[in-house]
């Protein structure tokens, strides 16, 4: 689902009063953060920031933990441990509810609604006035170029409309944090494209920030940010430049392998 709205917190805080805008301070602050799954811990002591306002990409093979540690961030993740605010309040706690969009990586919205009604109906759900809705649909659905689909069952759409419907719901509300698990995947090139200018724009034009999973490392040049994950550790946060320079390689992907290959060896070290 999108906008998931958990009534309480899953994971410890410092942040008792909402984040003020333009204070400094990170959207997503981490602090050895665990999430034990089945006796094994999926998420291992992880401590990272993201910061306010940035295209942050979440990048790791599947099951790395990438979608547990979004689960995390927007509070449907249970058994989780350590510190973990989003825009300075505990994960889940409810005054983020209308302020963070999460789209997971199945869509979520019903195939025998339109897209509008769709909308309508998140929009509903979320508590904005009826008066204040239409104006609102209109606005995301232009966000995501679906103002030509609007009036369109969504179950008739392509899979990339049916992707950008998806994202329009989280869009609603112009939510300050936007999670989205891996929301290019299977999509074509240009629309691919399409959408990371949606997602810088939003970051620079509205200052929203985007926390964006994927396994594809050729995306990873598209983040301003990068959050590395192997096993549920985190190998790297840093910039993609900053990653490239300081394992002296060519590209995110030759990092990513040279940042294993020595965890691999601190491993065996150990052993």
């Amino acid at each position: 689902m999108m906008n998931k709205h958990p009534a309480a917190a899953t994971a410890g805080g410092t942040g008792a009063a909402a984040e003020p805008a333009g204070s400094g301070r990170p959207a997503i602050h981490a602090d050895h953060l665990t999430v034990v799954r089945g006796g094994h811990k999926v998420v291992d002591d992880l401590t990272f920031d993201v910061p306010a306002g940035t295209v942050t990409g979440l990048l790791g093979p599947s099951g790395c933990g990438k979608s547990t540690l979004m689960r995390a961030i927007v509070g449907t993740q249970a058994k989780v441990t350590g510190t973990l605010d989003v825009l300075g309040r505990p994960a889940g706690s409810a005054p983020l509810r209308a302020r963070v969009g999460y789209v997971t990586q199945d869509p979520s919205v019903y195939g025998d609604l339109t897209a509008r009604q769709n909308l309508d109906y998140y929009a509903a759900v979320l508590g904005v006035p009826r008066r204040e809705r239409p104006a609102m649909v209109d606005r995301v659905l232009h966000d995501v170029d679906l103002a030509d689909h609007g009036d369109s069952l969504t179950a008739n759409l392509s899979g990339g409309q049916h992707s950008r419907v998806s994202l329009a719901v989280a869009l609603l509300g112009s939510p300050e944090l936007l999670v989205l698990d891996e929301p290019t995947v299977g999509l074509d090139p240009v629309l691919r494209r399409d959408l990371w200018n949606l997602f810088h724009r939003l970051a620079a034009e509205r200052g929203t920030t985007l926390l964006i999973s994927s396994h594809v490392m050729d995306e990873a040049d598209r983040c301003q940010n990068l959050l590395l994950m192997r096993s549920g550790r985190l190998l790297a946060d840093d910039s993609p430049d900053a990653l490239r320079a300081g394992t002296g390689t060519g590209s995110v992907e030759d990092a990513f392998l040279h940042l294993v290959d020595e965890a691999r060896k601190a491993e065996s070290a150990t052993d």
